[in-house]
C-alpha cells in the first residue's frame, strides 16, 4: 500500500530519514535502505539538511525507488530559484517519486559552503503553492504545461517550547495546510507526555500527523541539547538513564524504539531520524516492535 493510500486510510505509517552521501559512493545508502526493506513505509531523503553539500535529495530518491522503496524528499528554496524548483518538481514526478515535504532550509551561516549565494526565492507556503499550481497543470507564470504531476504533500511544524509558542507554530502550520500541506512532520519528542498533552491541538489541523524520534546518540549530544536546545524537552531522567547505562549505546536505541512505540495509536505515523546511525535502524525498529 502505497503513502498516500496508508494517510488517507489512517493506517499508521512508519518513515526512516537516510541521508544521501557527501560524493558518489551510494553502497552505505542503498545496503542501509535494503536492511529495513518492509519494515517501514517509505524513507524521506533530506536535501542537503544541517548546512553540509551533498548529492542532491533527488538523486536519493530517485535510488529508493531503484529499490523499490517509497521515497519523500524534502523541497526548499534557499538554494533555488522558482524556475529550478518548479524544474526539479516536475523531474521527480517523472522519476517516480511521488512523496515531497516543503521544508526551511537551513541558514547559510550554519553551513558547510558559508560562502554560497541564498536565493530564497519562494516560502514554504508559496513552494507548496506552486506545487499545487503544477498539478493543476500550469507553472508559475501561468503557461499550461505538457502533463500535470501528482504529489503527496507535507510540511513541517516548528519547534515550541510551551504553550505561546505552540499557538504561534499551529498558526503558521494552518497556513500550510490551507496551501496544500496533507500531513505534518513534527519536531523531535523527547517528552512524550508533554507532546501528547498538545498533540490534540496538532490534531485539530485536520491532517495526519507524524511525530519525529531523534536518536540521541550519547550523554553529551543529550546535555547539549537540553541546555541550548530548551524546546527539546530533554530531561535529567533521560540523561541520567544514558550515563548509568551498561551499555550507553544500546540504551540510546532503546530509548528511540521506546519512544516510537509510545507513540503509535496517538498519532498517525513516526519518522526514525538517526543522523548517520541509519545502519542501526533495525534495532531501532525491533525495540519499537515495528
Amino acid at each position: 500500500m502505497s503513502l498516500k493510500k496508508r494517510l488517507s486510510s489512517k493506517e499508521f505509517v512508519v518513515l526512516a530519514e537516510m541521508h544521501t552521501p557527501k560524493g558518489v559512493n551510494i553502497s552505505e545508502l542503498v545496503n542501509n535502505a535494503r536492511r529495513i526493506k518492509g519494515r517501514i513505509d517509505a524513507v524521506v531523503i533530506p536535501d542537503m539538511d544541517n548546512g553540509v553539500m551533498r548529492m542532491s535529495a533527488l538523486a536519493g530518491g530517485v535510488l529508493m525507488h531503484q529499490q523499490g522503496i517509497e521515497a519523500v524528499i524534502n523541497v526548499y528554496c534557499r538554494d533555488r530559484n522558482r524556475m529550478a524548483i518548479q524544474g526539479d518538481i516536475l523531474a521527480a514526478h517523472v522519476l517516480g517519486i511521488q512523496n515531497l515535504i516543503v521544508v526551511k532550509g537551513e541558514e547559510i551561516a550554519n553551513c558547510d559552503h558559508k560562502d554560497a549565494k541564498v536565493v530564497d526565492d519562494l516560502n514554504e507556503i508559496q513552494i507548496l503553492e506552486v506545487v499545487n499550481g503544477l498539478q493543476n497543470g500550469t507553472d508559475m507564470a501561468g503557461f499550461d504545461l505538457t502533463g500535470a504531476p501528482e504529489f503527496t504533500l507535507g510540511c513541517t511544524l516548528g519547534k515550541f517550547a510551551d504553550q505561546a509558542s505552540l499557538e504561534k507554530e499551529i498558526q503558521a502550520a494552518k497556513q500550510k495546510v490551507d496551501a496544500g500541506a496533507r500531513f505534518i512532520i513534527t519536531p523531535p519528542i523527547f517528552d512524550i507526555d508533554y507532546f501528547l498533552s498538545a498533540a490534540d491541538k496538532i490534531k485539530a489541523l485536520n491532517v495526519p500527523v507524524i511525530a519525529s524520534v531523534f536518536l540521541i546518540k550519547s550523554v553529551g549530544i543529550a546535555r547539549y541539547m537540553a541546555v541550548t536546545e530548551p524546546e527539546s524537552r530533554i530531561g535529567e531522567d533521560l540523561i541520567k538513564r544514558i550515563r548509568k547505562s551498561r551499555d550507553r549505546e544500546n540504551e540510546c536505541l532503546k530509548i528511540a524504539g521506546e519512544s516510537m512505540k509510545a507513540l503509535k495509536g496517538q498519532v498517525d505515523g513516526v519518522l526514525a531520524v538517526t543522523l548517520g546511525w541509519e545502519h542501526r535502524l533495525p534495532t531501532i525498529l525491533d525495540y519499537a516492535q515495528l
